[in-house]
């Protein structure tokens, strides 16, 4: 195992499947194989959970884990790498913890226990501040940073190297309003290196400059994810989803996971590869959630209750990403949440809130805004103009399709082929391969997020964009700002042959790079995508409606130079038309764009174009990219969006079926120590049903693997007596044992008394639920009380990849 890590990490390992890490274990295992744990202490500094050895008393307020020994054994009640969580057992361990009225009661008997409760009620919501805090800061500095360096690709500031281009023509009293990104404090790189500003060894030796940056930052970017994160790379959302369902991957929201992500963030965006830092802000924010949960007690020990304040975490990345505290709080819970209780909704708004306030006081783009392409529309939009809208979503339905299968294909043929041997090449080879296309346009030479700011500007009369540049048709109304409709000049002509280029190597561009060796966002890239696709459309809407205003589509309502047609708002409408064909996002997504514009009278147009866009893709394809990522890299989730609507039942899924060995279980009192370790060594299931006895298969409970192990290994060491013949009790009360045997071992503690039970005819639809709402690692299957047959998790994903004509055998289990 150690081997293959190693061998994973010198081939730049990223979101690829963890199939090489699974044991040898047949089709007809029937529960959870629980596999060597892999060390992933070189990616995390933060002790695992299973090392953090805290005892809980039993489920249901049972004994101690052990009777024979007086302290709980140390170990038990935590999981393995890739191994699943049950949610039904944390919630209980949580329970116990402090059952209910037993605070109250105590803080009756004195005022030190009432502040113990207090602190423990208050510990949340401290906990949200913390992530607020930190996580806002994290993404200003990410900002401020990122922009910094996509600047120094083209030239310094002679002021201060640490002024990006605006800031440092800010200061300047020489900059004019019609040419205000030049100023003399302000250098190319041309005319520092041989004293020309223009011609064409100027531009060679800026091209070659702004290439040569390119490279270095990608090289720097992937170096750093290869040599100390291997989990910092790709967007980080399909796993947290995976996460938030609750599959544990250690190293993934770790101390160094978060360190490196949050520098090469900054190399990656800044290279000018087509790629954003919004998703991977939602993976940066789930580290600071994850590493500020080991400050408290009661989320350090509890992989449920950690599990809420990730989901909290993610609405926080959404709000410094986009500045929508609200839209991340819905992205939390539409897109990447699995368990979002009432109390997480509000703890989730509270740190939303807190970030963006964190942010907004960072000020990182110096506008007084939470992100760079902040925009007010003047002009109501027409019942008519729904048309192009409708046609917009239309267009971002197609593209979110055949991005996702693209984009899908491309990353299955990097994980079948010797491409994803060479991670650093690939990385380089696509960001020469962009840096070269994109220097001669401008509008693919500038970042992402200044193009969306472009395209989504309402021209008025301040505006130098090339976007603005009309002929004079007719005067504008006196005493506004806005613009009216008016032929289009040259330049605007110039400046649409360059955006449908643009548009053409985003598309190209944006399905090879997500996926890389290096923090990859989708959002953004996405946006852009849609944004040059609306203002294409709107354009030509607007320059239809100049020329033949006596049309009876704009007779009503576009009169003569009159200001009808806002091209910006075209844009908008694309980006989100786009973005919600590749996320599948809806509610969230509207919100977020009004969020971004401030505009409530622009929900209408937003809304239609985005369901249209989910209907078009959805039609093409059900998945969106972050749930293909996640079947890509075989990662056990079971999709709460996903209808079961099959006609089976219970026995046609459990595990033995006819011609299998009999079901692997332990009885009440009748083995010894010898006898379950042999079972153990024998089997790889991660856990075995109790029965009374082998005839009657009455069931009693269920114990797990890890448990087990962890007990009888304890026991030997600090209980003198137990050998290998000595027996184990799972009883209540043991019979008395004749005074020439052995010490014997109780484990009644570590056993579930209450484990999920189903009939062999329930319907298999019901089965899924219960698995999707209680978060169930098995579930057993009875016939009048006798057991008969278990039903896992990884029984069900096989079942409905099976019904889907996929391969079972790429679900990924431990």
């Amino acid at each position: 195992i150690d081997n293959i890590w190693q061998t994973m990490e010198n081939s730049g390992y990223c979101g690829e499947s963890f199939s090489s890490l699974q044991s040898g274990t047949s089709d007809e295992d029937m529960v959870e194989v629980s596999g060597p744990t892999v060390d992933l202490s070189s990616t995390d500094d933060v002790p695992p959970l299973e090392r953090d050895y805290g005892g809980w008393e039993g489920l249901n307020g049972l004994p101690k884990l052990m009777d024979l020994l007086e302290e709980p054994v140390p170990g038990v009640g935590t999981y393995e790498d890739f191994n699943t969580i049950d949610w039904v057992r944390e919630k209980s361990k949580d329970r116990d913890r402090h059952p209910r009225g037993k605070i109250a009661t105590k803080s009756k008997e004195s005022t030190w226990a009432l502040v113990k409760g207090i602190s423990d009620a208050f510990s949340g919501w401290l906990l949200m501040l913390l992530i607020g805090l930190m996580s806002g800061a994290l993404a200003g500095g990410i900002d401020i940073s990122a922009h910094w360096m996509t600047d120094l690709k083209e030239g310094v500031c002679l002021n201060g190297f640490w002024f990006n281009h605006e800031h440092c023509c800010w200061s300047s009293n020489e900059t004019t309003f019609q040419e205000r990104d030049k100023c003399p404090q302000w250098k190319s790189w041309a005319e520092l290196i041989i004293g020309q500003s223009e011609g064409p060894f100027a531009y060679i030796m800026n091209y070659l400059l702004y290439v040569s940056w390119a490279l270095l930052f990608a090289f720097l970017a992937v170096s750093l994810v290869r040599a100390f994160a291997p989990y910092a790379c790709g967007s980080g959302i399909p796993e947290i989803k995976t996460i938030l369902s609750g599959f544990i991957i250690r190293g993934y929201l770790g101390k160094w996971t978060l360190i490196i992500k949050t520098i090469t963030l900054v190399l990656a965006v800044s290279s000018g590869l087509s790629l954003g830092k919004e998703g991977p802000l939602v993976h940066v924010a789930c580290c600071c959630g994850n590493i500020l949960c080991h400050l408290f007690t009661k989320y350090r020990k509890n992989e449920a209750k950690r599990r809420e304040v990730l989901s909290a975490a993610a609405a926080v990345g959404v709000s410094v990403a986009f500045g929508a505290p609200i839209g991340g709080v819905l992205f939390s819970l539409e897109e990447v949440s699995y368990y979002f209780p009432l109390k997480t909704l509000w703890r989730s708004f509270f740190a939303a809130l807190v970030a963006a306030f964190t942010l907004r006081s960072i000020n990182p783009f110096g506008n007084s805004r939470l992100v760079l392409f902040y925009v007010e529309f003047h002009t109501p939009w027409h019942l008519l103009e729904l048309l192009p809208f409708v046609l917009l979503g239309i267009f971002g339905g197609a593209w979110g399709a055949f991005f996702i299968r693209a984009n899908i294909a491309w990353c299955r043929r990097r994980k079948s082929t010797r491409l994803g041997h060479y991670p650093v090449l690939e990385v380089l080879v696509v960001t020469a391969a962009t840096a070269v296309l994109a220097f001669p346009n401008g509008y693919t030479r500038m970042s992402t997020s200044e193009l969306i700011s472009e395209l989504f500007n309402d021209c008025g009369l301040l505006d130098a964009s090339q976007l603005c540049t009309y002929a004079n048709g007719s005067e504008p109304k006196s005493g506004g700002n806005a613009l009216p409709d008016r032929p289009a000049g040259a330049e605007v002509y110039s400046a649409m042959w360059q955006l449908a280029l643009a548009l053409l190597f985003k598309v190209l561009v944006t399905v090879v790079t997500f996926g890389m060796k290096v923090p990859s966002g989708l959002f953004i890239p996405s946006m852009a995508v849609g944004a040059i696709a609306g203002r294409l459309l709107g354009v030509a809407v607007e320059q239809l409606a100049y020329y033949h205003h006596d049309w009876v589509i704009f007779r009503g309502w576009c009169s003569p130079g009159a200001d009808c047609i806002t091209p910006g708002l075209y844009a908008m409408v694309g980006a989100a038309a786009c973005l919600g064909g590749v996320t599948r996002m809806t509610v969230s997504l509207v919100v977020i764009m009004f969020e971004l514009t401030g505009g409530l009278e622009y929900i209408v147009p937003l809304m239609a174009a985005t369901m249209t866009s989910k209907w078009v893709a959805d039609a093409m394809g059900r998945e969106g990219i972050y749930e293909a990522h996640i079947r890509l890299n075989g990662y056990p989730f079971l999709e709460p969006k996903e209808e079961f609507s099959h006609k089976t039942l219970a026995m046609d899924v459990m595990r033995p079926r006819r011609g299998d060995p009999p079901l692997s279980v332990l009885t009440r009192d009748g083995m010894t120590v010898e006898d379950v370790e042999g079972l153990i060594a024998d089997t790889t299931y991660s856990g075995f049903p109790v029965v009374v006895s082998h005839e009657s298969q009455r069931l009693m409970g269920f114990v797990l693997r890890r448990d087990l192990i962890i007990s009888i290994e304890n026991a030997r060491k600090r209980q003198d007596g137990v050998v290998s013949s000595s027996r184990i009790f799972f009883a209540e009360y043991t019979p008395p044992q004749p005074a020439s045997s052995p010490a014997p071992l109780k484990l009644r503690g570590i056993m579930d008394l209450s484990p999920f039970t189903v009939t062999d005819h329930t319907a298999m639809d019901i089965v899924v639920d219960i698995f999707r709402k209680l978060g169930l690692r098995q579930c057993l299957v009875t016939h009048n009380g006798r057991l008969l047959g278990i039903i896992t998790k990884k029984d069900i994903l096989k079942h409905m990849a099976q019904i889907a004509n996929r391969d079972p055998d790429s679900i990924l289990f431990n």
